[in-house]
């Protein structure tokens, strides 16, 4: 007799669940499939083959067109069948298969009598087939039964028609648009998931009209839904239209705002938990507003059921990151959260308080979380991680207990994102807490000694050259990275070479000894180790002098590599080997390369220069041997700038026209791109006159005409302008094509001698402060900013007025300046009333900009800006601000 099935949970080696559809395969379900044409159906068993099949398909299995219709046709018998639950089997398999439209119409008449049935399960599960099977002629013929659906009197069907409608809204909008006024009668109805479904495609029907949307929530937020999930749906699009008008009123009161506190308390949680959470998403909701849904929120903590609670903690948990004084109240209560034994509550409750903690409770939080880490996932421990990175730079004096803290988890087992967060945040609290450099710097250097991934190694190895040659006593950290040298793979090993010479160049007296450690390099058996030991020795001078060190040995070990590192790497791979050495100054500063032509209308060539060839030869490089082919140009110098291609013609016209500006130190360059988009036309003599009556400090010096311009050909003409020097002189241009007409013979495509002087106006085009600033960005914002002399630094303040949002105004200020965000600081989180975003640059003249703005907004929306401008000049400093005060 065969074991029992039971064995299976009781043998304790073997935890893997048993399941019914282990081992099946396509082909036995297939032969078992066959049952379907008995004369004498066995129900259960045709209900068993079904749930097989289902189970297939569900898992990926894919059925030939041929294995497919053979089903289809195969299930379409069992509709002679009376038993229910094999009929509601046959509805999913035939959802499933999708048949084509040739084979829909075999089960269109079953499906059809079903929906007219009186059995309330066949008609519910018809009209659900029938619309997701259906196309739009047949949905046409059955429009008049779905309509009586809606409003049926049995809620299975009426919920099965709606939420029917939600699907074909996608693809039959124009129809489902016509059940309006019996979506609206089903939004009064008594059962509950119809008013639920009713509301929901309601909404749909009128998402688009904003108006309608309104009218809607106005209508029903006076107390005509019932349904908790409906309820539920009503508070989400009460928040958008709250959101929506925000944006177009100034400060005052929020519309429906008291409809949201009502709804505080309901009788059923989940309407409560979601009108709390609405009102904790409001933008720049006050202290005011927030009481009452922290209030509803705590009582949520104290709740027995774990999904409240983790509901409650986790929307506290964002509330805390914006607003940590609303939700102090709630500490004692998320204290006894802590043991939980739901460990996402438990963290998320750690986390909270880490948020909301004062000076004085730092100490006790700290020795909670150190009994709760050893019980949690990394990726629980690293959301605590970053909390408390977050704690200590809100209160800096405790750095010590936390970065002993953070130096005890890094020694525990644990993967790679939970000791790279680790170390993220010591590093992070090394930069901006001063006094916890030491320390900081010691517990890294023990972690080294025992570290298995490489990354972090040498992340660790290059932040200690940085950082350890300005402390106390740099010497003691030399054993840490020479035993790197010894101990480790290739890789670490060539970062601890580098990290050795850092050394050297910062620290006159370890000279000496740091050339006797990389003498030992040059024998290593990895030839990058070896290479960068003999590159160091001869950068520092091998001489074992301790003198003075040279300030470009510092710029070349130190320094911000002013180039991006894919423009790098493709002008390596063009350089060819010969007499001349690869220069670094000849890599394009751009941050990506930019298309030569905006995308084209549909059914047009690209314009202009087109793309470039399908070498790595970049944009700017492609640029700059046009205009230096063009002996005109050859006086204006080496090319500062070339910006992005502005249409000056609107899609599908006769003529585009797009221009590209090149900007020189005393000249600008308009490139106007050209296609002629009418066959039977060939222009000829094309130039652009351009009237600078609105640009005073620029005067024409030159204009190169096109000769030809043939059908679907592009090409070029060039008008140049003289500007002062150094100057970054703004202005605006009108533009008039003009060019002569030659009529073009279709058959033959010869052109008629004789042409016709025609023009064609253009769009205008400025020349802004931000075509005079190339987008470079810097890889440690930090070190580059202390690299610019403070003296040269110019701060001030501005009050920008009432804007809609931080984000809005961050993205204006960096298109007014034309630089490159840097660490990703031009994403201003959610509901955030403050920030800083870094931004670098080179201005015309080769100069470097670094600018730090710090951006505040108060619950009026009022926006108030600090920026803080260093460069090398410092007239250029103050240039800057001059344009953001114009702009």
């Amino acid at each position: 007799m065969a074991q029992p099935f039971v064995k299976k949970d009781d043998d304790l080696d073997e935890e893997e669940e048993y399941s019914p559809f282990y081992g099946i395969e396509k082909g036995a379900v297939l032969q078992e499939a066959r049952v379907f044409h008995d004369p004498q159906l066995d129900a259960r068993r045709c209900s068993q083959v079904i749930t097989k099949l289902l189970y297939l398909l569900n898992q990926g299995e894919t059925f030939t067109k041929v294995e497919a219709t053979e089903v289809f046709f195969a299930v379409t018998k069992l509709f002679q069948s009376k038993d229910t639950v094999l009929r509601r089997m046959v509805y999913l398999m035939i959802k499933e298969l999708s048949p084509s439209a040739d084979e829909v119409i075999i089960v269109t008449s079953s499906l059809m009598k079903d929906m007219n049935s009186k059995t309330d399960m066949y008609r519910a599960n018809a009209i659900r087939v029938l619309c997701r099977i259906t196309d739009s002629t047949l949905l046409t013929q059955i429009e008049r039964y779905l309509k009586q659906a809606i409003v049926d009197k049995n809620p299975v069907v009426a919920s099965a028609a709606l939420v029917s409608g939600v699907h074909l809204l996608q693809t039959n909008s124009e129809i489902v648009k016509r059940w309006s006024n019996e979506v609206q009668e089903a939004v009064q109805s008594r059962a509950a998931l119809v008013q639920f479904h009713a509301l929901a495609l309601l909404h749909q029907i009128r998402q688009n009209d904003r108006l309608a949307v309104s009218k809607l929530v106005t209508s029903l937020t006076k107390g005509s839904v019932r349904s908790p999930l409906a309820q539920c749906l009503l508070i989400r699009y009460t928040s958008q239209v709250i959101r929506e008008s925000s944006m177009n009123t100034q400060a005052g009161e929020r519309p429906f705002f008291d409809y949201l506190e009502s709804c505080l308390r309901h009788k059923s949680e989940m309407v409560v938990f979601e009108a709390a959470r609405a009102i904790t998403e409001l933008s720049g909701v006050t202290s005011r507003e927030l009481t009452p849904a922290i209030t509803v929120l705590q009582l949520f903590l104290s709740s027995s059921k774990p999904v409240l609670r983790f509901a409650a903690i986790r929307t506290l948990n964002k509330v805390a990151s914006t607003h940590p004084l609303a939700v102090t109240n709630c500490n004692i209560d998320m204290e006894s959260l802590i043991s939980d034994q739901n460990r996402s509550i438990a963290t998320l409750a750690i986390t909270t308080l880490l948020k909301t903690g004062n000076e004085s409770s730092v100490d006790r939080l700290m020795k909670q979380i150190t009994n709760f880490m050893s019980d949690i996932a990394d990726e629980f421990k690293i959301v605590v991680v970053e909390a408390i990175r977050s704690l200590c730079l809100k209160f800096p004096l405790k750095y010590r207990s936390m970065m002993n803290f953070l130096s005890n988890i890094l020694r525990e087992e644990g993967g790679f994102d939970y000791k790279k967060a680790i170390v993220d945040s010591i590093v992070i609290l090394i930069r901006d807490i001063p006094d916890a450099k030491e320390i900081g710097l010691f517990h890294l250097c023990e972690f080294i000694e025992d570290c298995e991934f490489t990354y972090l190694s040498t992340q660790i190895l290059h932040f200690l050259g940085n950082e350890g040659p300005k402390t106390s006593d740099p010497s003691k950290y030399i054993r840490y990275i020479y035993n790197r040298v010894i101990l480790e793979n290739a890789t670490v090993r060539a970062s601890a070479v580098s990290t050795l010479a850092k050394f050297g160049a910062m620290v006159d007296s370890l000279k000496p000894r740091i050339f006797v450690l990389l003498r030992r390099c040059l024998f290593d058996t990895d030839d990058e180790v070896r290479d960068r030991a003999t590159l160091y020795l001869n950068t520092l001078g091998s001489d074992a002098s301790v003198g003075g060190t040279d300030e470009d040995v510092k710029d070349f070990l130190f320094g911000p590599l002013d180039v991006p590192l894919v423009n790098l790497e493709t002008s390596l791979q063009n350089y060819e080997a010969s007499d001349i050495p690869f220069d670094i100054n000849s890599v394009p500063k751009e941050v990506k390369s930019q298309p030569l032509a905006e995308k084209k209308a549909p059914g047009k060539k690209a314009i202009g220069l087109g793309a470039p060839p399908s070498g790595p030869t970049s944009v700017v490089d492609a640029y700059e041997k046009l205009l230096s082919s063009i002996p005109e140009f050859s006086s204006f110098g080496n090319l500062f700038k070339s910006c992005s291609p502005m249409e000056l013609t609107e899609p599908e016209t006769e003529y585009a026209v797009n221009v590209v500006k090149h900007i020189f130190d005393g000249h600008v360059v308009f490139q106007y791109n050209c296609t002629n988009t009418i066959p039977e036309q060939l222009l000829e003599n094309v130039t652009v006159f351009v009237d600078a009556s609105e640009a005073e400090e620029f005067s024409e010096v030159l204009t190169k005409p096109l000769r030809s311009l043939p059908y679907d050909s592009p090409g070029q003409t060039f008008v140049a302008f003289e500007k002062p020097e150094g100057v970054p002189a703004i202005g605006k241009f009108s533009n008039l094509l003009k060019f002569v007409v030659k009529e073009v013979d279709p058959a033959t495509g010869e052109a008629d001698e004789e042409g016709v002087e025609d023009e064609y106006q253009l769009e205008d085009l400025e020349i802004v402060a931000a075509d005079y600033m190339l987008k470079v960005g810097v890889s440690n914002f930090k070190n580059a900013w202390e690299n610019l002399d403070p003296d040269n630094e110019r701060i001030d303040e501005y009050g920008l007025g009432v804007k809609e949002s931080l984000a809005e105004t961050v993205s204006a200020v960096i298109d007014i300046l034309g630089m490159q965000p840097c660490e990703g600081t031009e994403v201003v989180p959610n509901n955030s009333r403050s920030h800083t975003c870094l931004l670098s640059g080179i201005f015309i003249g080769n100069v470097k900009v670094l600018v730090r703005v710090s951006f505040g907004i108060d619950g009026s929306k009022q926006v108030a800006m600090k920026l803080a401008v260093r460069s090398e000049d410092p007239d250029i400093s103050e240039k800057i601000h001059e344009i953001v005060a114009e702009g």
